[in-house]
């Protein structure tokens, strides 16, 4: 053999022997290294988890009644993965189940397409879970029904019926609540993703909103999972996992549900009481809190939604209708995200500001129709001159002339429009200490944040928006160009950045671009009522397990202090009660044998509604009360409620009149909501759940525990 064929053979002989070392390698690796992975796979090609949702925990009041359980039903289940196979993908099946049924095609329809495979715009009511989840079309089936839909697969495929809980939202005395409660919803992509750092398994339901949101990882349990191991025919061989649910755990919250009831009812006959005056009223927000803690004892929005229709299925319109102008938009929480100027309320911030900034709060000062500012004429209420008034009686009649003149003042002595590098800023701090602008990080969802329109606020506001307004006649439609806006267009250009003698002006009576949300309010208030100290406003107050173990409280929190000298509160506690004896409520709490403090409000609103008639004023009541000894603090809001006292003050009233059992003008013993004149702070005894009863469709297994439901049983001015 030649020296070439010999060095041939031993480059074989190397390429054979790495081949070996290679195939050895990747079965160590197969075998060894990477064994568990393996295994696993080849269990879940022969496995199927079963999962059987937990039951949901309560969430109940201060005393224990229930705002939220669970019922059982039967629901009627489309399986998309079947019925997509057919050569009408269904459509023959479902209009002949919804005939059965009663239903409305279009809505079943719609709620059994998946969302992302509905173009823009015609997404309502759909489908947010997968389609290997079975769809419900209802909850509620009549059981001779089902029994008809399981008995013909050939003509109802794909259908199935089952028990199942679902949650039910009780309407005790007329309480609604669904802003705060929230609903719950199918899983989406997004959730089974794992984005929020929460693993779910598809057939669960889970918090879409408010509390049933914010509280989802205690309330949800954990379901059970039967793992069936099956062969090749998928006929089951063994169980290799059986692991029972854990029931959710009890929410109590600081909410009671006659308060609730009360302020739900008080809200909507505000917004009627306006409509029947002319106004437009779209909607209204009202919170009730303890001046003492910040806990939340009642929140209602207007117009709301009924959290129940989430579990019984939305039609297309009840999905439309949530979002929509012309209802109102139901969907949108305006206790917590409704932004709105403050109008006369904001005179309380105002006071202060006039201290810190030297002014004698036992001063008399001159209250004219108007005052003239720049080339500009400010008019007081109605233009009318209440002539020489102390500050005391400048809040109880709600002069608006006094606060231009100290606010116009004050803006010349920090230089006008050539401020000082270091300006005063009285007004601007002084809404600073109320933390305006600040969220109050209630536990709910989506709380906006407002706007404190201060010096900072308008460099940013105009560093956003130069261009536009500097190119007004080429950007602005050609609707928005009206002699004023260009004017006011143009001096936007030139100075929006600065704050000019109108801005200043219209801040110290709640006007301009500063807004708060009712909430924020209800804050503030709160106080002024309770010495200086800004309570974090709060709901949950304990998580409680089914058998009775308290697992976590919710202690108080501090927001902050006002930093505000007593004195000053003094004074304005003072003033806030005469409003409600000499002012612009007394006509509205006449009478009222519990002494009250507030404050009314009517905002302006620039703008107009879709229809094109300008929009009405903003309806505004903060109070607290009893003057001596502050417990509660109620404020409500009518969006284009008209007047302050017409509307929201005499809402306001009904309120206290729930709070403290006042029949007329009497105090009736036994009607108190608190009858020590506190809300209780021992936490309730939740009812332990009745005995599960077997299912229609499955005899002897049980469906669901469901717990009893307790029940608990004049001319004015601006």
């Amino acid at each position: 053999m030649n020296q070439r064929s010999r060095l041939s053979l031993i480059v074989i002989q190397i390429f054979i022997a790495s081949l070996m070392v290679a195939l050895l390698g990747r079965l160590f690796y197969l075998q060894v290294a990477a064994g568990p992975k393996y295994r696993d796979a080849a269990l879940s090609i022969q496995s199927r988890d079963v999962v059987t949702p937990a039951n949901r925990g309560f969430i109940v009041d201060s005393s224990g009644v229930p705002l939220a359980l669970n019922k059982v039903g039967l629901a009627i289940t489309v399986d998309r993965t079947k019925i997509d196979l057919l050569p009408d993908k269904g459509a023959a099946v479902v209009q002949d189940l919804v005939t059965l049924l009663g239903l409305n095609f279009a809505d079943v329809w719609q709620r059994t397409r998946l969302c992302g495979e509905l173009p823009a715009g015609q997404k309502t009511g759909c489908w947010t879970g997968s389609r290997f989840q079975p769809i419900p079309i209802t909850k509620e089936a009549d059981p001779q029904l089902a029994l008809r839909i399981v008995e013909r697969p050939d003509r109802y495929p794909g259908i199935s019926a089952t028990p199942v809980a679902f949650r039910s939202y009780p309407e005790t005395l007329g309480l609604n609540g669904g802003h705060v409660l929230g609903y719950v919803g199918p899983l989406t992509e997004s959730d089974l993703s794992g984005a929020n750092g929460r693993t779910y398994f598809r057939s669960e339901s889970i918090g879409k909103a408010g509390l049933e949101y914010v509280y989802d990882e205690y309330l949800r349990g954990t379901p059970g999972i039967k793992t069936y191991i099956v062969d090749r025919k998928e006929a089951v061989t063994t169980t290799s996992k059986n692991t029972k649910p854990i029931a959710g755990d009890h929410l109590v919250t600081s909410l009671d549900a006659r308060l609730q009831a009360a302020t739900d009812i008080a809200l909507a006959d505000a917004v009627q009481r306006a409509r029947a005056s002319g106004y437009r009223a779209d909607g209204g927000a009202a919170v009730v809190l303890d001046v003492t803690n910040g806990q939340v004892l009642a929140l209602s929005s207007y117009p709301t939604f009924d959290p129940n229709a989430f579990e019984k299925g939305l039609t297309v319109k009840q999905a439309k209708d949530l979002y929509s102008e012309s209802t109102g938009v139901p969907a949108l929480n305006r206790a917590l995200q409704g932004l709105y100027a403050p109008g006369s309320t904001f005179k309380a911030v105002s006071v202060v500001a006039a201290r810190d900034a030297g002014y004698d709060l036992k001063g008399t000062y001159q209250c004219p129709k108007e005052v003239q500012v720049g080339d500009r004429a400010f008019q007081n209420f109605e233009s009318k001159s209440q002539g020489s008034l102390t500050l005391k009686q400048a809040i109880a009649v709600s002069c608006d002339t006094i606060w231009y003149k100290i606010a116009y003042d004050e803006w010349v002595r920090d230089g006008g429009l050539s401020p000082k590098s270091n300006p005063n800023d009285y007004f601007f701090k002084a809404a600073a200490k109320f933390q305006m602008g600040v969220k109050t990080g209630i536990d709910l969802p989506s709380e906006s944040a407002g706007r404190l329109a201060n010096r900072q606020w308008r460099a940013a506001w105009y560093k956003q928006n130069k261009d536009f307004y500097c190119n007004y006649k080429d950007r602005a439609a050609k609707s928005a160009q009206t002699p004023f806006l260009v004017l006011l267009a143009h001096e936007n250009c030139l100075d929006g950045d600065k704050i000019r003698a109108g801005d200043a002006v219209n801040f110290s009576i709640g006007q301009g671009d500063t807004v708060v949300t009712p909430i924020k309010l209800a804050q503030m208030y709160a106080a002024i009522a309770n010495g200086g100290t800004l309570w974090k406003p709060t709901i949950a107050k304990a998580i409680i397990k089914t058998d009775g173990t308290v697992i976590h409280t919710f202690a108080p929190q501090k927001d902050g202090e006002l930093g505000v000298d007593h004195t000053t509160i003094a004074f304005l506690q003072d003033a806030l009660h005469e409003v409600t004896v000499s002012g612009t409520s007394a006509g509205v709490f006449a009478g009222f044998p519990v002494a009250t403090a507030g404050k009314t409000g009517t905002a302006q609103v620039f703008g107009n509604n879709p229809n094109g008639s300008a929009k009405a004023d903003t309806s505004w009541y903060a109070s607290f009360a009893p003057v001596n000894n502050p417990k509660y603090a109620v404020v409500m809001m009518v969006s284009q409620g008209g007047f302050g006292a017409s509307t929201s003050a005499v809402g306001v009233r009904k309120i206290y009149e729930t709070l403290f059992g006042v029949k007329g003008s009497t105090v009736v013993p036994g009607l108190a909501l608190f009858p020590n004149g506190n809300p209780p702070t021992a936490l309730p005894r939740i009812s332990p759940a009745t005995k599960p009863k077997p299912s229609i469709l499955n005899p002897g297994k049980p469906a669901v525990v469901v717990s009893p439901t307790p029940t608990s049983k004049a001319t004015v001015k601006r």
